[in-house]
């Protein structure tokens, strides 16, 4: 590491640490004094606090409130809704970033080249361009020094989940914190992410409904990818449209994540709104395929087993899914609570008629049955969730907030039916 990203490292360390050492301070506070952590409004300062810092951390937290009782649920609701807020970076850098990827010359490659960002994310900012043949561009320019700012953000996630752990036993996140290490690494290659385009590209060729960027791999690196620009409304534009538009929009959406889930192994780990458009036909824009995560059949299995083991109340297949994950030392009372934990999620797939994806459109008693769960688990001891569950939880509970937001009504059954009949 050279001088210049270890003082970057160490200024990350010192801003994150000052913006997780109050939680931490409030959850060690817990554990020796009593102290209570549920505190509203000092989650509400918390997710502002994330949400100006750039870098790995916002979504870090993101991923743990997807993941029932990781956090207390005050968190978790307002992390959910969290979004970097955090300025651009302005001209010079972009200048410098710029020469640095496609040379001292790089403004020769584009007729037109917005020095602006158009938008501005976690792990880097996208500016809008023209091609000479006239194709409009979208340029996505990696922040500086984001390897280090992942190593600063890691270790200080790794002690506050260490002294949450203290006070609550329900869930070792060993596991969860390697998976969130992985993807996070492969989220700063550009590279990798043009392959997970190309690969869903191929998934939805014939399905004009559900697009996907053009790359453009002569202006693209490591740290900057090019790609055709995608045009489109954000979600809230729909939510007042009539009933039938926001059907088809969430049809699309549910296809859109789970075909490629079900049917190749793969999943868009970031179902967040912003990462897709919708058009004026309710074409589905999907963007940002930095966070893709690759399931093996075992595991794909596993899900559909279970699936079938609550749908027909078979608790030998239940366990069997369990044990495919890696769930050991599994007892009679431990695998009643899980199964309670796995209906959070199936409860809409299990349910055969038209209804929206969590009762009321509203997520309380989702949190109410995971506190309840989250009791039971702490009294047995806990368990250590598989680390591919972290991207399957947070893309159902993502796409679950869409629907809400949505206020679509559909029948999940059937529609998940259709899905997995076509792999028997």
């Amino acid at each position: 590491m050279d001088n210049s990203s270890l003082t970057s490292t160490l200024k990350r360390y010192l801003q994150v640490g000052s913006t997780v050492g109050g939680l931490a301070t409030r959850v060690a506070g817990q554990h020796y004094l009593g102290r209570s952590i549920n505190d509203d409004a000092y989650a509400r300062s918390l997710k502002e606090a994330l949400g100006n810092l750039k870098g790995p951390l916002m979504k870090v937290a993101q991923f743990l409130a997807t993941i029932p009782d990781a956090i207390p649920p005050e968190y978790a609701e307002e992390l959910l809704e969290l979004q970097s807020q955090a300025p651009p970076m302005g001209t010079p850098f972009v200048r410098r970033r710029m020469a640095a990827e496609l040379g001292l010359n790089w403004q020769q490659h584009f007729k037109e080249f917005s020095l602006v960002a158009s938008n501005a994310a976690s792990l880097g900012q996208v500016h809008k361009a023209i091609d000479h043949d006239g194709n409009a561009l979208a340029c996505k320019l990696q922040y500086p020094n984001m390897q280090g700012a992942i190593e600063a953000d890691l270790n200080n996630l790794k002690m506050l989940l260490g002294l949450y752990h203290m006070w609550n036993k329900a869930l070792d996140t060993s596991e969860v914190q390697q998976e969130i290490t992985t993807r996070l690494s492969e989220e700063l290659d550009y590279e990798h992410e043009a392959e997970q385009i190309g690969i869903y590209t191929k998934i939805f060729n014939d399905n004009p409904t559900i697009n996907l960027p053009i790359v453009y791999p002569n202006l693209s690196t490591k740290r900057l990818l090019t790609m055709s620009w995608m045009s489109g409304k954000p979600l809230l534009h729909c939510v007042d449209k009539d009933e039938d538009f926001r059907n088809q929009v969430a049809d699309r959406l549910f296809e859109a994540w789970y075909k490629p889930f079900y049917h190749h192994g793969v999943i868009h780990g970031d179902p967040h709104p912003g990462n897709y458009l919708i058009t004026d036909k309710g074409y589905i824009q999907l963007l940002d395929f930095g966070c893709v995560r690759h399931f093996s059949p075992s595991f794909i299995r596993g899900v559909i087993d279970l699936y079938h083991a609550l749908l027909h109340e078979k608790p030998e297949q239940a366990v069997h899914a369990y044990e495919t994950w890696g769930f050991t030392n599994l007892s009679h009372e431990l695998i009643e609570i899980m199964n309670e934990w796995a209906r959070l999620l199936y409860d809409p797939l299990l349910d055969d008629k038209v209804r929206p994806i969590q009762k009321g459109f509203s997520g309380a008693n989702g949190w109410e049955t995971a506190t309840k769960v989250h009791a039971e688990l702490h009294r047995l001891g806990g368990i250590k969730p598989p680390r591919e569950f972290v991207f399957m939880d947070r893309a159902a509970v993502g796409l679950g907030s869409v629907f809400m937001r949505l206020k679509v009504e559909r029948n999940w059954h059937q529609m998940f039916e259709g899905l997995i009949s076509k792999l028997t």
